[in-house]
């Protein structure tokens, strides 16, 4: 069956959100406060809907579960990788997420969280937290207890188009005016370290310092991902990151370009500009899956695409 299968995200309000989701990508968004677009997700707090064709209506978690041969009959209990875009009109927590050794003894189970993200647009002067400065596991208890939050924190100055992968244990967080892509594994497991004592509901967020003090990487050491660009006849493909879970690559299409499927299954999420694959009509903020043994596709039009797919 040679069905591209397109998703309908899901919405996430949050205290730091806005509303570039609906005035850069034209969704329609639950409120004034919107920060996320679970764009391609098969997880329980967020299973986005098949939009077309044979498959309209099932969540992606059930094609997962029980049409397995649309993704290459990959092992796995759930869906592999979360794709989201994140509207920060504020500053997210700082936070640090689990490996899958700790997240299974201590997550009931779960996924660890390897992520990377994209920087779609940011303010001319938007930042982004990756990194800290303890020199030891003891400097970062004692540096987090006395709350020297701007000693520990490391800060670094983004631009649109910059990309970041983000290993487990990397201390992290978003700014504000920022809009980013996030891929990532299927896990929604977030350790927050600090929230600026922000409140919610009139009370401050839960902070998870115990288990973010086992899971932070002790000194920080930034990760190359080797960025590399490849001309091709009606556009140009870049290899972002190749990982253990995932590869992702941005594609810029100014015309015509043929590619075939040789990966269980790829997730593509349109992000500027408009055009077709295989004469299906794409337009900005538009995600789908090419599903298993499609074969070739071609990209038309002009438009920048970003494409995944698990390993």
């Amino acid at each position: 069956m040679k069905e591209i299968l397109f998703l309908e995200p899901v919405f996430k309000e949050m205290i730091w959100g806005g509303r570039r989701l609906a005035d850069d990508f034209g969704y329609e968004i639950p409120g004034e406060h919107t920060g996320e677009c679970w764009a391609v997700s098969a997880h329980k707090n967020g299973d986005c809907c098949i939009k077309n064709g044979s498959f309209a209506g099932k969540t992606l978690s059930n094609l997962w579960g029980e049409h397995r041969e649309l993704f290459g009959d990959m092992a796995g209990d759930v869906f592999p990788l979360l794709i989201k875009i994140i509207d920060a009109k504020a500053d997210l927590s700082i936070q640090v997420h689990p490996d899958a050794a700790y997240a299974k003894v201590h997550e009931n189970g779960s996924l660890g969280k390897t992520e990377c993200c994209y920087i779609l647009d940011c303010d001319p002067d938007a930042k982004i937290v990756i990194g800290h400065h303890a020199k030891s596991r003891e400097e970062l208890k004692e540096m987090i207890a006395q709350k020297r939050w701007n000693e520990l924190i490391r800060v670094l100055p983004i631009k649109k188009g910059d990309f970041f992968q983000i290993e487990p244990g990397t201390v992290h967080a978003i700014k504000g005016g920022t809009l980013i892509l996030e891929i990532q594994q299927n896990s929604n497991i977030t350790y927050r370290l600090y929230d600026y004592d922000r409140l919610s509901n009139g009370k401050p967020r839960e902070l998870h310092i115990d288990k973010s003090i086992d899971v932070i990487r002790c000194p920080h050491t930034d990760v190359d991902t080797h960025r590399s660009k490849c001309e091709t006849f009606g556009g140009s493909i870049e290899k972002l990151v190749s990982c253990t879970y995932y590869d992702v690559e941005k594609l810029n299409i100014s015309g015509s370009v043929k590619l075939e499927l040789r990966e269980p299954f790829r997730i593509f999420s349109v992000l500027e500009g408009s055009g077709s694959i295989d004469g299906i009509s794409l337009k900005k903020g538009e995600h789908f899956i090419v599903p298993a043994g499609y074969g070739e596709y071609c990209l038309e039009g002009n438009m920048m695409l970003i494409s995944s797919f698990a390993k």
